[in-house]
């Protein structure tokens, strides 16, 4: 969606995807509880605007416009989080000269609220990512790495709650398997765990003994995959119970709408991802009713 055509519509598009499966329409939700999520994934260390001669993505894209848009709609809902699916490094000389203190300081300007860690998070090794963490005022959040015997351990979460518009949302990370992604010297002795397992098990925690009203996953492990057993999102989607949302990344898929999943029970699953380069912003309003019941739908703004 044009960022100027989004800036001049009203909140709400004409329905939302209910996540029980059912449907409303917006004039229904003025009573609801109004949670917005906002989210990027693969920016790659690109800050500046592309410029008007690039062959794919003239004049798009740039950290000082979607700071604009960011804030922009935190004013329009104040009830709104922040999100980023991994991949943040790596991608223009900005990361090889500042080795990535430049792009957590921006993102911590911007006031995310939490990342998840993709591969090329690891360029420079884990020393390297610990490095730029004092620099990230935003957490962490990484569920199946296991880093307990690097330098790493301690210093990612596998979840966080957030608690907004009395409503409680639980957020994990997950990350795609770095063997053949990265070099083993700059990940060292990070173990791998099954995704679909974690995250059958965070979920649980997080819908069962957490309380959330809303639970969502940061994925670095891809959209989809054609002829493989690679873990990806929409087989992820297939396989959980209480996850309302996965915002993804890693195959840089352009979506102009989040993808719709049925769970293992039968629910809904918004699927979503917006390419790369910080060219798009995802957004995700989901409405909650006096029974804590979601609804949600999205789209893609250009930035």
């Amino acid at each position: 969606m044009n960022r100027r055509k989004f800036l001049a519509q009203t909140t709400a598009s004409s329905a939302f995807v209910g996540l029980g499966g059912l449907s409303l329409n917006s004039c229904d939700t003025a009573t609801k509880k109004h949670i917005t999520i906002l989210h990027t994934n693969d920016v790659h260390s690109h800050i500046d605007v592309f410029p008007s001669d690039h062959s794919q993505y003239p004049n798009l894209g740039g950290l000082a416009r979607r700071a604009s848009l960011v804030e922009q709609i935190r004013k329009e809902n104040p009830y709104t989080l922040l999100f980023d699916a991994g991949d943040i490094f790596q991608g223009t000389p900005y990361f090889n000269f500042y080795g990535g203190e430049l792009e957590f300081k921006l993102m911590s300007m911007l006031k995310y609220d939490a990342a998840t860690i993709g591969n090329h998070d690891f360029d420079n090794g884990i020393g390297g990512l610990l490095a730029q963490l004092p620099h990230a005022k935003f957490e962490i959040l990484s569920a199946n790495y296991d880093f307990s015997n690097t330098v790493l351990d301690g210093y990612v979460k596998p979840y966080k709650t957030y608690f907004i518009n009395d409503i409680k949302i639980g957020v994990y990370g997950l990350g795609i398997a770095l063997d053949g992604l990265v070099i083993k010297r700059l990940y060292k002795e990070t173990k791998y765990l099954n995704p679909y397992e974690i995250a059958t098990d965070i979920e649980q925690k997080l819908k069962i003994e957490e309380k959330c009203d809303l639970v969502i996953c940061l994925s670095h492990l891809g959209y989809a995959y054609e002829n493989t057993n690679r873990p990806h999102d929409l087989d992820l989607a297939s396989k959980t119970e209480h996850t309302n949302l996965i915002i993804g990344g890693h195959t840089h898929t352009f979506l102009d709408k989040p993808t719709i999943k049925k769970n293992k029970r039968g629910n809904n699953v918004l699927v979503n991802q917006v390419g790369c380069y910080g060219i798009n912003l995802g957004r995700i309003d989901f409405y909650l009713d006096n029974d804590k019941n979601a609804i949600g739908n999205g789209v893609s703004i250009s930035v």
